[in-house]
């Protein structure tokens, strides 16, 4: 990756019928890549088109963003998964992506797994291997957009795929590089100046101060925002604008691998 490009993501089109989560609209003027939710954590196959073609306007990259059967807990509840069950559950939710994608004349570039399958998959070398399989027995070219020093990416890597280390603007890290648990107090960053603080550090230094204070070394190409929060519009201008300030191009993601 050139040093002065970095790529912004954000979680997207997880509505579900008449629910709207986030102002994918608003997102989409400011990201560089989206990641759609394929109908079973949230999302549905109206919403889905809808935020596909707004993206393709918008020449923001689209990604694939499974996760678990799990509309009640938003996905981000740990459920019993085999591999071989979670194999089938990745590969049946990037085929309704490459499907609405194709109806709407847009491309899908990424698959990025969602909330607690992707925290699972983390730190379960087989779990990850397993999501991995599915990915390339749907499409080997598609990018695998996976948390910086997780279990995902490593396995990614040697599945064969391009693999982009995916850092957070608005969560705070534990010291072994996993995301601080969301039952924590102090797991989500909601301030804007702290969030751009933490994403210029990581980005400029490669680096990132952890709940208890001790620095990780923290490698990072694309930076989520999540889109179901109230701040996430102020977040992400934050961090865009703050990027662009220190000279960091935003690119779509096929332009970082």
């Amino acid at each position: 990756m050139t040093a002065n490009l970095c790529n912004l993501n954000a979680d997207m089109a997880e509505g579900w019928g008449v629910w709207q989560i986030g102002d994918d609209a608003g997102l989409l003027d400011i990201v560089n890549s989206a990641n759609i939710a394929c109908g079973l954590h949230g999302g549905d196959y109206n919403i889905m088109a809808q935020v596909m073609a707004a993206a393709a306007e918008n020449r923001v990259s689209i990604g694939a963003h499974p996760g678990f059967f799990d509309l009640h807990g938003f996905g981000r509840r740990a459920l019993p998964v085999s591999e071989a069950e979670a194999e089938r559950l990745i590969a049946y939710q990037i085929g309704a992506a490459l499907g609405i994608a194709g109806l709407v004349g847009a491309a899908v570039s990424h698959v990025k797994v969602h909330g607690a399958l992707n925290n699972m998959a983390c730190a379960d070398r087989g779990l990850s291997d397993a999501l991995v399989r599915a990915v390339r027995a749907v499409d080997k070219n598609l990018i695998f957009l996976a948390p910086s020093l997780s279990e995902m990416a490593a396995a990614g890597r040697v599945g064969g795929l391009a693999v982009v280390d995916e850092v957070f603007a608005d969560r705070r890290y534990m010291p072994d590089g996993q995301l601080a648990p969301r039952s924590r107090p102090d797991a989500l960053i909601t301030d804007a100046a702290e969030s751009l603080r933490q994403t210029e550090r990581i980005i400029r230094q490669g680096e990132v101060v952890c709940v208890d204070g001790s620095v990780l070394k923290l490698p990072g190409q694309s930076v989520c925002v999540h889109g179901d929060g109230k701040q996430a519009l102020a977040l992400a201008r934050s961090v865009r604008d703050g990027l662009a300030a220190a000279a960091i191009r935003l690119v779509p993601l096929p332009e970082i691998v």
